[in-house]
């Protein structure tokens, strides 16, 4: 059994857990734990709701319900030596040729899509091909080993290799659980030709394509994306069944460099991860304006509190005193000693209190609270050159 891992899979899924431990030590000591309950809290309710989906909307194969498939998905499981048949159940596919496998909360599930079912009548042992790549999937744990290296699958060349090495696993699950070598390799060109044209497939032509050494796109875009183009699939199914080795062409070395260079989003491709980065930056030419603006106004607003005692003070020298302070001795406090947001607060002429901030985007600018009488009290005026979206409240009002 150890002939259907693909030769790569399991170097690349050392390399990948590796990476991923230092990733998530860093990511959970960083936020203190918090990622990790935030990232188990979505991925519990995200994939509850497919399950209930599928349990809701979808057909359970079963002994009674679509009995041959049932008898099917048991042979095969039995052919890959696994003890225990998952839960499966027929979706309609809407069009779509596909079959996936996925767990939860320790129950494995095969899912059928109705499309690829109907397409296969006339060549039933093709069907077993979908059913064994699936299984596959299950048997290998790729789905638990997606969480544990989901940070190591957002790196370039790695992430994209380790993911088409699980691909090239799996079709060889399904080649192993086909009578006939051509069942799973009809199955698969069914992918590139759809569910009538199949059939009228020269399945040695088509394979002789992946002989041709692919050019600097087609190389980069292979190396980015989580499968292995169609033919170099079907490639290997042949050769695997013809017990050889396949025929395929060099990638072109140049794409190798700049895929590392190229963000990566698992399932999207390049396209995918340029959105994503796209994305990112308006957001952050959003947020980080917002939250400059944010430290500005709380330094702001710190320095009010800290002024709150000087002001005080020079309002009650000013009703004792019939005049106003001229230096802060004068108002029995201590001079301001700074702080992580106000570098200082001064006592200037006619009582003004002098406000200066110690991060930006306050730093280097000044507000003044002037000082005067109406209606027999006291009142505070704002100037100086702080910009007005940072002024506290007290100061918009008055202005």
């Amino acid at each position: 059994m150890n002939e259907l891992v693909y030769r790569n899979e399991n170097a690349l899924r050392a390399i990948a857990l590796v990476l991923s431990i230092v990733i998530w030590a860093a990511l959970l000591l960083g936020t203190v734990g918090m990622l990790l309950v935030w990232l188990l809290v979505f991925a519990l309710v995200a994939h509850s709701a497919l399950i209930a989906h599928l349990r809701g909307n979808a057909i359970r194969i079963n002994a009674r319900q679509m009995p041959d498939l049932y008898q099917r998905l048991h042979a095969c499981a039995r052919k890959l030596g696994m003890h225990q048949v998952p839960e499966a159940y027929l979706v309609n596919g809407n069009g779509v040729l596909n079959a996936f496998a996925t767990r939860f909360l320790g129950r494995n599930f095969v899912v059928l899509l109705s499309d690829v079912v109907d397409s296969m009548e006339d060549r039933p042992g093709a069907l077993d091909f979908y059913i064994g790549h699936e299984l596959g999937h299950l048997r290998r744990n790729h789905q638990t080993w997606s969480k544990v290296l989901a940070p190591a699958l957002f790196l370039p060349l790695l992430g994209a290799a380790y993911s088409r090495a699980r691909e090239y696993t799996c079709d060889r699950h399904g080649l192993a659980v086909c009578d006939n070598p051509e069942d799973a390799q009809y199955g698969l060109v069914a992918l590139a030709a759809g569910k009538r044209r199949w059939r009228t497939v020269d399945l040695a032509e088509y394979s002789s394509g992946a002989a041709t050494r692919p050019g600097f796109w087609m190389s980069l875009h292979e190396l980015v994306g989580d499968y292995p183009w169609l033919n170099k699939r079907h490639a290997w199914l042949r050769a695997l069944a013809e017990q050889r080795r396949p025929r395929l062409g060099g990638r072109n070395p140049l794409a190798y460099v700049i895929s590392l260079l190229l963000p990566r989003v698992p399932g999207l491709g390049i396209g995918g991860g340029l959105v994503v980065v796209a994305y990112v930056a308006i957001l952050a030419a959003i947020a980080i304006p917002a939250y400059q603006d944010y430290v500005g106004r709380v330094s702001v607003s710190t320095a009010m509190t800290d002024a709150a005692p000087y002001r005080a003070a020079v309002e009650q020298f000013a009703v004792q005193h019939q005049a106003w302070p001229q230096s802060v001795g004068q108002l029995g406090l201590a001079p301001f000693a700074g702080d992580a947001n106000v570098a200082g607060i001064t006592l200037g002429a006619e009582g003004t209190l002098q406000l200066t901030f110690a991060k930006a985007p306050a730093r280097g600018h000044v507000l003044l609270l002037t000082p005067y009488v109406r209606d027999h009290a006291i009142h505070w005026a704002c100037s100086g050159d702080l910009p007005a979206k940072l002024l506290p409240a007290e100061c918009r009002t008055e202005q």
